[in-house]
């Protein structure tokens, strides 16, 4: 799994996240959120475009973050979902609990009448 982060407009964060979310690579995206709630930035975008698999350790990390932005005022919201972790999610049905969208730039916008 590989991480990145970057800064986009209405004070919000991009996290992309690749590969396999699962038991062993979650402490790293765990990390990295927690570090940018921990900077009270509490509008953070998860891009799952490249996410071939996602477990219920993905899925603790999540919410545990979407939980911790709502406390605060803010949101996690999700975009770019492959057909097979948008099954995981509605099977879950956190597809009710997060916001997703299509795409990076409508995710974006989820601030903008903020």
């Amino acid at each position: 799994m590989s991480l990145a982060k970057q800064a986009l407009p209405n004070k919000s964060w991009l996290v992309t996240v690749s590969g396999r979310l699962e038991q062993q690579q979650t402490p790293d995206l765990e990390r990295l959120l927690n570090e940018l709630l921990a900077d009270q930035h509490y509008r953070i975008v998860i891009d799952l475009s490249e996410v071939t698999y996602i477990n219920s350790g993905g899925l603790r990390c999540l919410v545990t973050a979407w939980r911790h932005a709502k406390q605060q005022g803010g949101n996690v919201v999700l975009c770019c979902m492959t057909p097979r972790v948008k099954e995981v999610f509605s099977m879950v049905g956190f597809d009710k609990v997060f916001q997703i969208y299509p795409s990076v730039a409508d995710a974006a916008q989820a601030w903008s009448t903020s």
